[in-house]
Protein backbone atom coordinates (compact mmCIF):
# COMPACT_ATOMS: atom_id res chain seq x y z
CA UNK A 1 0.00 0.00 0.00
CA UNK A 2 1.34 3.43 -0.96
CA UNK A 3 -0.73 5.28 1.63
CA UNK A 4 -0.51 4.41 5.34
CA UNK A 5 -3.47 2.51 6.79
CA UNK A 6 -4.15 3.89 10.29
CA UNK A 7 -5.74 1.90 13.12
CA UNK A 8 -8.66 4.34 13.04
CA UNK A 9 -9.88 7.16 10.83
CA UNK A 10 -12.79 9.60 10.75
CA UNK A 11 -15.20 9.63 7.82
CA UNK A 12 -16.35 13.14 6.85
CA UNK A 13 -18.97 13.37 4.09
CA UNK A 14 -20.32 16.27 2.06
CA UNK A 15 -23.41 16.15 4.30
CA UNK A 16 -21.20 16.59 7.37
CA UNK A 17 -19.47 19.59 5.80
CA UNK A 18 -22.80 21.12 4.80
CA UNK A 19 -24.13 20.71 8.35
CA UNK A 20 -21.16 22.59 9.80
CA UNK A 21 -21.27 25.24 7.07
CA UNK A 22 -24.92 25.91 7.89
CA UNK A 23 -23.96 26.70 11.48
CA UNK A 24 -21.09 28.93 10.36
CA UNK A 25 -23.54 30.97 8.31
CA UNK A 26 -26.00 31.25 11.18
CA UNK A 27 -26.16 33.32 14.38
CA UNK A 28 -24.77 30.73 16.84
CA UNK A 29 -21.30 29.17 16.98
CA UNK A 30 -21.08 28.13 20.63
CA UNK A 31 -24.38 27.50 22.42
CA UNK A 32 -27.14 27.15 19.84
CA UNK A 33 -30.10 24.97 18.85
CA UNK A 34 -28.02 22.13 17.42
CA UNK A 35 -26.77 21.16 20.87
CA UNK A 36 -30.21 20.39 22.26
CA UNK A 37 -31.21 18.61 19.06
CA UNK A 38 -28.07 16.47 19.20
CA UNK A 39 -28.63 15.65 22.87
CA UNK A 40 -32.23 14.58 22.23
CA UNK A 41 -31.31 12.48 19.20
CA UNK A 42 -28.42 10.79 21.01
CA UNK A 43 -30.58 10.01 24.05
CA UNK A 44 -33.14 8.45 21.72
CA UNK A 45 -30.46 6.36 19.99
CA UNK A 46 -28.97 5.11 23.27
CA UNK A 47 -32.36 4.62 24.89
CA UNK A 48 -31.98 6.87 27.94
CA UNK A 49 -34.02 9.80 29.28
CA UNK A 50 -31.37 12.51 29.35
CA UNK A 51 -28.14 13.41 27.56
CA UNK A 52 -25.72 16.26 28.26
CA UNK A 53 -23.25 17.28 25.54
CA UNK A 54 -19.82 18.37 26.74
CA UNK A 55 -16.40 19.32 25.38
CA UNK A 56 -14.90 15.81 25.31
CA UNK A 57 -15.02 12.41 26.98
CA UNK A 58 -12.57 13.44 29.70
CA UNK A 59 -14.73 16.43 30.60
CA UNK A 60 -17.71 14.05 30.75
CA UNK A 61 -15.89 11.81 33.24
CA UNK A 62 -14.80 14.78 35.35
CA UNK A 63 -18.30 16.25 35.54
CA UNK A 64 -19.77 12.86 36.41
CA UNK A 65 -17.36 12.49 39.32
CA UNK A 66 -18.30 15.96 40.53
CA UNK A 67 -22.02 15.20 40.26
CA UNK A 68 -21.55 11.90 42.10
CA UNK A 69 -19.83 13.68 44.96
CA UNK A 70 -16.26 12.48 44.50
CA UNK A 71 -13.97 14.48 46.77
CA UNK A 72 -10.94 14.07 49.01
CA UNK A 73 -11.19 10.66 50.67
CA UNK A 74 -13.51 9.14 48.05
CA UNK A 75 -12.26 5.74 46.88
CA UNK A 76 -13.20 4.42 43.44
CA UNK A 77 -12.35 1.20 41.58
CA UNK A 78 -11.59 0.91 37.86
CA UNK A 79 -9.67 -1.21 35.36
CA UNK A 80 -5.98 -0.79 34.49
CA UNK A 81 -6.73 -1.51 30.81
CA UNK A 82 -8.25 1.77 29.70
CA UNK A 83 -7.26 5.26 28.67
CA UNK A 84 -5.93 7.09 31.72
CA UNK A 85 -8.91 9.49 31.82
CA UNK A 86 -11.05 6.71 33.34
CA UNK A 87 -8.87 6.97 36.44
CA UNK A 88 -7.75 10.59 36.22
CA UNK A 89 -11.30 11.89 36.60
CA UNK A 90 -11.35 10.67 40.20
CA UNK A 91 -8.00 12.28 40.90
CA UNK A 92 -9.24 15.61 39.47
CA UNK A 93 -11.74 15.68 42.35
CA UNK A 94 -9.20 14.64 44.97
CA UNK A 95 -10.38 11.05 45.18
CA UNK A 96 -8.30 7.89 45.34
CA UNK A 97 -8.19 5.28 42.57
CA UNK A 98 -7.95 1.54 43.16
CA UNK A 99 -7.43 -0.91 40.31
CA UNK A 100 -8.67 -4.48 39.93
CA UNK A 101 -7.43 -7.00 37.37
CA UNK A 102 -9.11 -7.84 34.07
CA UNK A 103 -10.79 -11.00 32.85
CA UNK A 104 -8.36 -12.39 30.24
CA UNK A 105 -11.28 -13.72 28.17
CA UNK A 106 -12.71 -10.24 27.57
CA UNK A 107 -10.03 -7.73 28.69
CA UNK A 108 -12.80 -6.14 30.78
CA UNK A 109 -12.74 -5.34 34.49
CA UNK A 110 -13.10 -8.70 36.29
CA UNK A 111 -16.10 -8.58 38.62
CA UNK A 112 -14.60 -11.35 40.75
CA UNK A 113 -11.44 -9.31 41.24
CA UNK A 114 -13.58 -6.33 42.21
CA UNK A 115 -15.53 -8.42 44.71
CA UNK A 116 -12.30 -9.67 46.25
CA UNK A 117 -11.08 -6.08 46.62
CA UNK A 118 -14.36 -5.05 48.23
CA UNK A 119 -14.23 -7.98 50.65
CA UNK A 120 -10.78 -6.90 51.80
CA UNK A 121 -12.18 -3.66 53.17
CA UNK A 122 -15.15 -2.71 55.38
CA UNK A 123 -18.40 -1.68 53.75
CA UNK A 124 -18.39 2.04 53.07
CA UNK A 125 -14.67 2.10 52.29
CA UNK A 126 -15.35 2.45 48.56
CA UNK A 127 -17.88 4.78 46.93
CA UNK A 128 -18.08 3.72 43.28
CA UNK A 129 -16.89 1.67 40.33
CA UNK A 130 -15.95 2.85 36.82
CA UNK A 131 -16.33 -0.16 34.48
CA UNK A 132 -15.11 0.40 30.91
CA UNK A 133 -16.65 -1.09 27.75
CA UNK A 134 -13.16 -1.69 26.40
CA UNK A 135 -12.74 -1.87 22.60
CA UNK A 136 -16.55 -1.87 22.33
CA UNK A 137 -17.15 -5.06 24.35
CA UNK A 138 -20.04 -4.28 26.73
CA UNK A 139 -19.46 -4.82 30.43
CA UNK A 140 -22.08 -7.00 32.14
CA UNK A 141 -23.49 -4.01 33.97
CA UNK A 142 -26.37 -6.05 35.40
CA UNK A 143 -23.93 -8.12 37.46
CA UNK A 144 -22.01 -5.00 38.46
CA UNK A 145 -25.30 -3.38 39.49
CA UNK A 146 -26.01 -6.27 41.84
CA UNK A 147 -22.54 -5.99 43.33
CA UNK A 148 -22.76 -2.21 43.63
CA UNK A 149 -26.12 -2.41 45.39
CA UNK A 150 -24.74 -5.00 47.81
CA UNK A 151 -21.97 -2.60 48.84
CA UNK A 152 -23.82 0.71 48.43
CA UNK A 153 -21.78 1.92 45.46
CA UNK A 154 -22.54 4.03 42.42
CA UNK A 155 -21.63 3.00 38.86
CA UNK A 156 -20.15 5.25 36.18
CA UNK A 157 -20.02 3.40 32.85
CA UNK A 158 -17.24 4.50 30.51
CA UNK A 159 -18.90 3.76 27.16
CA UNK A 160 -16.53 5.80 24.98
CA UNK A 161 -15.83 2.70 22.87
CA UNK A 162 -19.34 1.29 22.71
CA UNK A 163 -22.23 3.35 21.28
CA UNK A 164 -24.61 0.77 19.83
CA UNK A 165 -23.18 -2.03 21.96
CA UNK A 166 -25.56 -4.14 24.02
CA UNK A 167 -25.90 -7.29 26.10
CA UNK A 168 -28.59 -9.61 27.44
CA UNK A 169 -28.87 -9.96 31.20
CA UNK A 170 -29.73 -13.17 33.05
CA UNK A 171 -33.45 -12.49 32.57
CA UNK A 172 -33.05 -12.09 28.82
CA UNK A 173 -33.53 -8.32 28.89
CA UNK A 174 -31.48 -6.23 26.47
CA UNK A 175 -29.41 -3.35 27.83
CA UNK A 176 -27.72 -0.93 25.47
CA UNK A 177 -24.44 0.56 26.61
CA UNK A 178 -25.12 3.77 28.51
CA UNK A 179 -28.92 3.47 28.45
CA UNK A 180 -29.28 4.49 32.09
CA UNK A 181 -30.97 1.28 33.17
CA UNK A 182 -28.07 0.06 35.32
CA UNK A 183 -25.46 2.79 35.88
CA UNK A 184 -26.19 6.16 37.46
CA UNK A 185 -24.22 7.82 34.67
CA UNK A 186 -22.47 6.83 31.44
CA UNK A 187 -20.17 8.74 29.13
CA UNK A 188 -19.29 8.73 25.43
CA UNK A 189 -16.56 10.32 23.31
CA UNK A 190 -16.71 11.93 19.86
CA UNK A 191 -12.97 11.91 19.20
CA UNK A 192 -12.23 11.46 15.45
CA UNK A 193 -11.49 7.71 15.67
CA UNK A 194 -14.69 6.97 17.61
CA UNK A 195 -18.06 5.87 16.17
CA UNK A 196 -19.19 9.50 15.96
CA UNK A 197 -16.53 12.05 15.04
CA UNK A 198 -17.18 15.65 16.09
CA UNK A 199 -13.53 16.76 16.18
CA UNK A 200 -13.75 16.57 19.94
CA UNK A 201 -16.80 16.24 22.12
CA UNK A 202 -18.49 13.97 24.60
CA UNK A 203 -21.88 13.04 26.00
CA UNK A 204 -23.17 12.07 29.42
CA UNK A 205 -26.29 9.90 29.59
CA UNK A 206 -28.54 9.18 32.55
CA UNK A 207 -32.09 8.43 33.65
CA UNK A 208 -31.68 10.46 36.85
CA UNK A 209 -33.32 13.88 36.52
CA UNK A 210 -31.50 15.38 39.52
CA UNK A 211 -28.10 14.34 38.17
CA UNK A 212 -29.07 15.63 34.73
CA UNK A 213 -29.95 19.10 36.05
CA UNK A 214 -26.81 19.21 38.15
CA UNK A 215 -24.65 18.33 35.13
CA UNK A 216 -26.23 21.08 33.04
CA UNK A 217 -25.11 23.58 35.64
CA UNK A 218 -21.64 22.09 36.18
CA UNK A 219 -20.76 22.20 32.47
CA UNK A 220 -21.45 25.97 32.41
CA UNK A 221 -19.30 27.29 35.27
CA UNK A 222 -21.92 26.30 37.86
CA UNK A 223 -24.16 29.08 36.56
CA UNK A 224 -27.93 28.97 36.08
CA UNK A 225 -30.20 31.52 34.40
CA UNK A 226 -33.41 29.57 35.04
CA UNK A 227 -35.74 31.47 37.34
CA UNK A 228 -37.06 28.24 38.85
CA UNK A 229 -33.57 27.52 40.21
CA UNK A 230 -32.82 30.97 41.63
CA UNK A 231 -32.12 31.50 45.31
CA UNK A 232 -32.84 34.70 47.27
CA UNK A 233 -32.07 37.98 45.45
CA UNK A 234 -28.66 39.54 45.91
CA UNK A 235 -28.58 42.11 48.73
CA UNK A 236 -29.77 45.36 47.26
CA UNK A 237 -30.89 43.75 43.99
CA UNK A 238 -33.88 45.91 42.97
CA UNK A 239 -35.24 43.52 40.35
CA UNK A 240 -34.33 40.49 38.30
CA UNK A 241 -34.20 41.49 34.67
CA UNK A 242 -33.40 39.33 31.68
CA UNK A 243 -29.70 39.65 32.48
CA UNK A 244 -30.00 37.92 35.85
CA UNK A 245 -28.10 34.70 36.53
CA UNK A 246 -26.53 32.99 39.53
CA UNK A 247 -23.20 31.27 40.07
CA UNK A 248 -24.39 28.60 42.48
CA UNK A 249 -21.32 26.36 42.66
CA UNK A 250 -17.86 26.00 41.15
CA UNK A 251 -18.21 24.50 37.69
CA UNK A 252 -16.27 24.48 34.43
CA UNK A 253 -16.62 25.67 30.86
CA UNK A 254 -17.04 22.18 29.44
CA UNK A 255 -19.61 23.04 26.77
CA UNK A 256 -19.81 21.63 23.27
CA UNK A 257 -20.09 24.10 20.39
CA UNK A 258 -23.00 24.29 17.99
CA UNK A 259 -20.61 23.49 15.12
CA UNK A 260 -19.53 20.24 16.77
CA UNK A 261 -23.13 19.36 17.62
CA UNK A 262 -24.13 19.80 13.98
CA UNK A 263 -21.29 17.53 12.86
CA UNK A 264 -22.17 14.99 15.54
CA UNK A 265 -25.82 14.98 14.51
CA UNK A 266 -24.89 14.46 10.87
CA UNK A 267 -22.70 11.51 11.83
CA UNK A 268 -25.39 10.08 14.12
CA UNK A 269 -27.78 10.02 11.16
CA UNK A 270 -25.70 7.27 9.55
CA UNK A 271 -24.35 5.50 12.63
CA UNK A 272 -26.28 2.28 11.93
CA UNK A 273 -24.54 1.80 8.59
CA UNK A 274 -21.14 2.55 10.12
CA UNK A 275 -21.86 0.16 13.00
CA UNK A 276 -22.79 -2.60 10.55
CA UNK A 277 -19.57 -2.05 8.59
CA UNK A 278 -17.52 -2.44 11.78
CA UNK A 279 -19.26 -5.77 12.38
CA UNK A 280 -18.38 -6.91 8.85
CA UNK A 281 -14.73 -5.98 9.25
CA UNK A 282 -14.51 -7.78 12.59
CA UNK A 283 -16.14 -10.86 11.07
CA UNK A 284 -13.52 -11.01 8.31
CA UNK A 285 -10.71 -10.71 10.84
CA UNK A 286 -12.27 -13.47 12.96
CA UNK A 287 -12.38 -15.83 9.99
CA UNK A 288 -8.85 -14.97 8.87
CA UNK A 289 -7.17 -15.54 12.23
CA UNK A 290 -9.09 -18.63 13.38
CA UNK A 291 -6.72 -21.52 14.00
CA UNK A 292 -3.57 -19.37 13.92
CA UNK A 293 -1.09 -18.40 16.63
CA UNK A 294 -3.03 -15.17 17.03
CA UNK A 295 -5.43 -14.84 19.96
CA UNK A 296 -8.63 -12.87 19.46
CA UNK A 297 -11.38 -11.97 21.91
CA UNK A 298 -14.55 -13.75 20.83
CA UNK A 299 -17.70 -12.02 22.13
CA UNK A 300 -20.16 -14.08 24.14
CA UNK A 301 -23.38 -14.98 22.33
CA UNK A 302 -25.39 -12.54 24.49
CA UNK A 303 -23.16 -9.59 23.55
CA UNK A 304 -23.34 -7.08 20.70
CA UNK A 305 -19.75 -5.85 20.39
CA UNK A 306 -19.43 -2.26 19.13
CA UNK A 307 -15.90 -2.79 17.73
CA UNK A 308 -14.29 0.56 18.29
CA UNK A 309 -11.10 -1.51 18.22
CA UNK A 310 -10.15 -4.91 16.85
CA UNK A 311 -7.48 -6.23 19.17
CA UNK A 312 -5.35 -9.30 18.56
CA UNK A 313 -2.81 -10.84 20.93
CA UNK A 314 0.48 -12.35 19.86
CA UNK A 315 3.65 -13.33 21.71
CA UNK A 316 6.00 -11.23 19.56
CA UNK A 317 3.88 -8.10 19.63
CA UNK A 318 6.82 -5.73 19.16
CA UNK A 319 8.05 -7.73 16.17
CA UNK A 320 4.64 -7.66 14.49
CA UNK A 321 4.18 -3.95 15.26
CA UNK A 322 7.51 -3.09 13.63
CA UNK A 323 6.87 -5.40 10.68
CA UNK A 324 3.47 -3.85 9.96
CA UNK A 325 5.01 -0.38 10.03
CA UNK A 326 7.33 -1.45 7.20
CA UNK A 327 4.16 -2.33 5.28
CA UNK A 328 2.55 1.08 5.96
CA UNK A 329 0.07 -0.46 8.40
CA UNK A 330 -0.16 1.78 11.46
CA UNK A 331 -1.32 -0.71 14.09
CA UNK A 332 -1.50 0.63 17.65
CA UNK A 333 -1.41 -0.59 21.27
CA UNK A 334 -4.40 -0.12 23.59
CA UNK A 335 -3.38 0.30 26.36
CA UNK A 336 -0.33 0.51 28.58
CA UNK A 337 -1.84 -0.44 31.98
CA UNK A 338 -2.68 2.73 33.87
CA UNK A 339 -1.19 1.47 37.14
CA UNK A 340 2.24 1.26 35.44
CA UNK A 341 2.21 4.93 34.39
CA UNK A 342 4.75 7.03 36.35
CA UNK A 343 1.99 9.20 37.83
CA UNK A 344 0.18 6.21 39.38
CA UNK A 345 3.32 4.36 40.42
CA UNK A 346 3.95 7.15 42.90
CA UNK A 347 0.93 5.86 44.82
CA UNK A 348 2.51 2.43 45.26
CA UNK A 349 1.22 0.54 42.21
CA UNK A 350 3.93 -1.61 40.67
CA UNK A 351 4.61 -4.29 38.04
CA UNK A 352 3.11 -7.61 39.04
CA UNK A 353 0.06 -6.12 40.80
CA UNK A 354 -2.33 -7.16 38.00
CA UNK A 355 -0.85 -10.09 36.05
CA UNK A 356 -3.77 -10.53 33.64
CA UNK A 357 -3.66 -6.87 32.62
CA UNK A 358 0.11 -6.92 32.24
CA UNK A 359 0.11 -10.11 30.17
CA UNK A 360 -2.62 -8.68 27.97
CA UNK A 361 -0.59 -5.50 27.44
CA UNK A 362 2.55 -7.45 26.51
CA UNK A 363 0.67 -9.22 23.68
CA UNK A 364 -2.01 -6.79 22.43
CA UNK A 365 -2.14 -4.97 19.11
CA UNK A 366 -5.04 -3.06 17.55
CA UNK A 367 -5.44 -3.62 13.82
CA UNK A 368 -7.09 -1.11 11.45
CA UNK A 369 -10.81 -0.83 12.27
CA UNK A 370 -12.91 1.95 10.77
CA UNK A 371 -15.97 1.98 8.48
CA UNK A 372 -14.15 3.24 5.38
CA UNK A 373 -11.50 0.52 5.55
CA UNK A 374 -11.81 -1.09 2.12
CA UNK A 375 -11.93 -4.83 1.47
CA UNK A 376 -8.63 -4.47 -0.40
CA UNK A 377 -6.99 -2.71 2.54
CA UNK A 378 -8.25 -5.28 5.01
CA UNK A 379 -7.05 -8.13 2.83
CA UNK A 380 -3.62 -6.50 2.73
CA UNK A 381 -3.59 -6.17 6.54
CA UNK A 382 -4.58 -9.83 6.97
CA UNK A 383 -2.00 -11.01 4.44
CA UNK A 384 0.72 -9.00 6.16
CA UNK A 385 -0.12 -10.29 9.62
CA UNK A 386 -0.18 -13.88 8.41
CA UNK A 387 3.10 -13.40 6.57
CA UNK A 388 4.77 -12.40 9.84
CA UNK A 389 3.14 -15.20 11.83
CA UNK A 390 4.10 -17.86 9.27
CA UNK A 391 7.69 -16.64 8.83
Amino acid sequence: MNQPIPYGRQHITDEDIAAVAEVLRGPFLTQGPHIGAFENAFANYIGCKYAVAVANGTAALHLCCMALGVTTGTRVITTPITFSASANCVRYCGGEIFFADIDPATALLDINAVRTLLEQHPKGYFSGIVPVDFAGYPVDMASFRELADEYGLWLLEDSCHSPGGAFLDKKGLTHRCGDGSLAELAIFSFHPVKHIAAGEGGMITTNDEALYKHLLRLRTHGITNKSTDFTEPYPGEPERGGWYMELQELGYNYRLTDMQAALGMSQLNRIDAMFERRQEIAGQYDIAFAGTAITTIVPHANVTHAYHLYVIQIDDRKGLYDFLRTRNIMAQVHYIPVHLMPYYRQFGWKPGDFPNAERYYARCLSLPMFPTLTDEEQAYVIKSVKEFVDA
